[in-house]
């Protein structure tokens, strides 16, 4: 064969090459789209983030960047816009967040209870009261030196430290000048929901957590739930979109479509059954047809974002 018919030959094969590569590159998805959210460590630590997360990642052909703190962390995200999405659950702040700007089209995801934990033997003696009484007992148990009576607060500004702060607040004291620095009995443990778990099991400690934290950390754990009744021990979780029109670089449209996923049927469900083969009930109850229990307007829980 001559000359030219080798060179006939090598720009057949190149050619076909490149047309194999451009139909390659063009039947192959492209790079997934990043979007940031800010959780509660509760969602993080029980798993449902992780159980929700691939699913949505393969429909969407997206990447979700979690970064998991409490509440008042979180909403620091999002004031300074460093995510897409918020997932909280203290409904006050988060009403402050959108009255300030900084987020929109807030939805109810979730719901389930706190719960007062504390040594199987209940040394305060608190098993069965109201959450505001048993907080008065351990109060004035801890006060006055009794032995065995301790209690480990998250003492992060979560959403969860905002509900103990609730609890004592109705109990009739003041957070700040009644409850902090009153003892060695009181300890803030500055750290996320399963890390202050840990801790309080360490001590034999009293400690209040959400439900489902507990639940996911029970097996590594001697304390038990000894208050698990009374209206204000109602957890509600929620997510929200980063107000586009304050903070720039927001992805309003994978972030919408974060919310409408966890809003929808097929998420309603999954929340509804996650947990229950491994731990015998659900650590969350679906918000879906729960509004009323909730005390939520319908369309928090419902309403598509458009």
């Amino acid at each position: 064969m001559n000359c030219k018919g080798f060179i006939l030959i090598g720009a057949l094969i190149i050619s076909g090459l490149l047309v194999a590569g451009c139909v390659d590159s063009e039947t192959q998805p492209g790079v997934p789209e990043e979007l940031r959210i800010a959780t509660t460590t509760s969602l993080y630590d029980t798993g449902l983030l992780d159980h929700l997360q691939p699913i949505f990642e393969e429909r969407y052909n997206a990447k979700l960047l979690i970064v998991s703190a409490g509440t008042g962390k979180a909403l620091e995200y999002g004031m300074r816009g460093d995510v897409d999405v918020m997932m909280v659950h203290d409904r006050a702040r988060e009403d402050t967040f959108i009255a300030e700007g900084h987020g929109v089209e807030r939805r109810v995801i979730a719901y389930n209870y706190f719960v007062i934990l504390g040594p199987e033997s209940d040394p305060a003696g608190i098993r069965g009261t109201s959450p505001e009484e048993a907080f008065r007992t351990l109060f004035e148990q801890g006060t006055a030196g009794e032995s065995g009576i301790a209690f480990v607060s998250r003492g992060d500004e979560s959403g969860t430290h905002a509900k103990e702060k609730a609890i004592w607040r109705s109990a009739g004291y003041d957070y700040a000048t009644d409850i902090q620095n009153s003892g060695i009995w009181y300890v803030e443990a500055g750290r996320g929901m399963g890390e202050t778990l840990v801790m309080a099991n360490e001590k034999e400690a009293y400690t209040l957590s959400d439900k489902g934290t507990f639940l996911a950390y029970k097996g590594d754990l001697g304390i038990v739930p000894v208050v698990d009744e009374g209206e204000i021990l109602l957890n509600v979780y929620s997510t929200m979109l980063i107000n586009p029109q304050t903070h720039t670089g927001i992805d309003t449209d994978l972030g919408k479509a974060w919310i409408n996923f966890l809003i929808s049927d097929e998420a309603q469900e999954e929340i509804a059954t996650f947990g229950v083969s491994e731990y015998g009930e659900p650590l969350f109850f679906p918000a879906q047809g729960n509004w009323e229990r909730m005390g939520v307007p319908q369309s928090e829980v419902t309403e598509p974002v458009l």
